[in-house]
């Protein structure tokens, strides 16, 4: 899973009077329609840590091969139909220009060999027998994304991860 230096995500009270919301943060960022033939990046757009995240992959991306699409978007079903609401809340999901999907640690690595400010990771998202350690790391960190957002300022679409089963 990726870093992040400034955890303190989920809808903050804006400086000025436009209002952040998932839906806006998403708009700012290239989507499939706008980089056609891209790798699109499948995230949680109501989960502001997710956000931060693919945010820096965006700036990261110098060669504008990526593209983003927030799970909560409906083109995610019209393009991927198959894929359910659950496996994309478990973790982000990255498909290739040819189709192929990646899913949470799996997708990581991939990005790492397809963004040159991460090929430093590469070989180690890559050694053989590491990938099991990584899933389960980004795994832990996907289950606890919500809790390190600011509770009360994400109102319901954060509350329903902190309830007790």
């Amino acid at each position: 899973m990726l870093q992040n230096n400034n955890v303190n995500q989920c809808t903050r009270a804006p400086k000025s009077p436009m209002i952040r919301s998932p839906e806006n943060e998403a708009k700012s960022l290239p989507s499939p329609a706008d980089r056609p033939g891209s790798t699109i990046v499948i995230y949680d757009g109501h989960c502001q840590f997710c956000t931060a995240q693919v945010r820096r992959l965006e700036r990261w991306d110098k060669g504008q091969r990526l593209s983003f699409l927030s799970l909560h978007d409906s083109e995610v079903g019209r393009r991927f139909p198959d894929l359910t609401h659950e496996q994309m809340m478990a973790e982000m999901i990255v498909v290739t220009p040819e189709g192929k999907r990646f899913g949470g640690a799996d997708g990581f690595r991939y990005l790492t060999l397809l963004l040159p400010r991460l090929w430093l990771l590469a070989p180690i998202m890559n050694f053989p027998g590491i990938l099991p350690v990584w899933s389960w790391l980004y795994r832990q960190v996907a289950m606890r994304r919500y809790r390190w957002n600011k509770r009360n300022e994400c109102g319901d679409a954060c509350e329903i991860h902190f309830r007790r089963k």
